[in-house]
């Protein structure tokens, strides 16, 4: 799996309407991120994952809720597996172990919100 990060783009603009399936471009063969919001209170990240991509096993000190843009993914959270689709949303509790798999090529925003 390789990561990459898009450089030498802006944070998501204000006031702006902005279509999240385009915020970030599908990569093959990777799993490509963009920050959108960047606070000392938190993050907004827009993730595309190839499909057969994934973040392993880790944990976060903040829950993270994760919004699924388009396509399909399975997270684990602390051993269990949901099947989610776009459209849906999930929590990643803090410091809960949780893992992200690409069912297929898909897109999320991942909000973290530091407390």
């Amino acid at each position: 799996m390789t990561t990459v990060a898009q450089a030498g783009v802006k944070q998501m603009p204000s006031a702006e309407i902005v279509r999240l399936g385009e915020t970030v471009n599908y990569q093959e063969g990777a799993v490509v991120s963009r920050t959108l919001v960047k606070h000392a209170a938190g993050t907004i990240t827009a993730f595309a994952f190839d499909a057969g991509q994934g973040l392993s096993e880790h944990t976060a000190a903040f829950d993270a809720l994760v919004q699924m843009i388009e396509g399909e993914a399975e997270i684990t959270i602390s051993r269990k597996a949901f099947q989610l689709r776009g459209g849906e949303a999930i929590l990643l509790p803090a410091n809960e172990p949780h893992a992200v798999a690409a069912t297929t090529r898909f897109k999320m925003l991942l909000t973290m919100i530091r407390w």
